[in-house]
């Protein structure tokens, strides 16, 4: 899996708006080609029109922040069952860098599915889906918790650096993905 951290953004390119959970996203705008990961930090504003989850749209939720850290899954030739396994197992993975990164003692992070809380807060959003060639996972995790429509906590609360917590769940997953790839390739068939 090829990840990258992107930093050099327009104001408008770091607001995450749904437009961006599109096959070849990563490739056509950033050059990463193939089973990705793409992160960057700036806000979030979903509309109705480019919100994928029914649950959200039945709801008329509203899906938005002033400072997220987002990733972007685009893995090829995979269903839409894994894309939902790759999620909440990057949903355990951000978990565990927050633990290892964090400056509060006694941290206690719970995992609802594909979501993050501390404190009956919410510290992450998520979404999986199919496109025609690939599984897309869009996951961002709040820095801040201003302008998001639910109680929220954010990395600030957390005292987690959202750079280096990037980074490291882009290290992490790409881990544990080569490593998940390479245990396919060490089986053998059964008669």
């Amino acid at each position: 899996m090829q990840t990258k951290w992107i930093k050099k953004l327009s104001d408008q390119e770091k607001i995450y708006d749904g437009t961006q959970l599109r096959s070849l996203f990563a490739y056509l705008r950033f050059q990463v080609l193939g089973d990705s990961c793409i992160s960057w930090r700036g806000p979030c504003d979903v509309s109705f029109e480019h919100m994928v989850d029914g649950e959200d749209l039945l709801q008329q939720a509203q899906i938005c922040g002033s400072d997220m850290v987002h990733f972007i899954f685009e893995i090829f030739d995979q269903s839409l069952m894994t894309g939902v396994l790759l999620q909440r197992l990057f949903a355990s993975t951000v978990a565990d860098v927050i633990h290892d990164l964090s400056g509060v003692k006694n941290l206690k992070l719970e995992r609802q599915g594909d979501d993050l809380y501390w404190k009956g807060k919410k510290l992450s959003i998520s979404i999986a889906t199919r496109s025609p060639t690939s599984v897309l996972v869009h996951f961002a995790v709040n820095v801040s918790t201003e302008g998001t429509p639910v109680p929220t906590v954010g990395l600030k609360d957390l005292r987690v650096d959202p750079d280096k917590f990037a980074l490291r769940c882009l290290k992490e997953i790409a881990a544990e993905y080569l490593s998940c790839q390479q245990a396919t390739k060490k089986v053998r068939a059964v008669k």
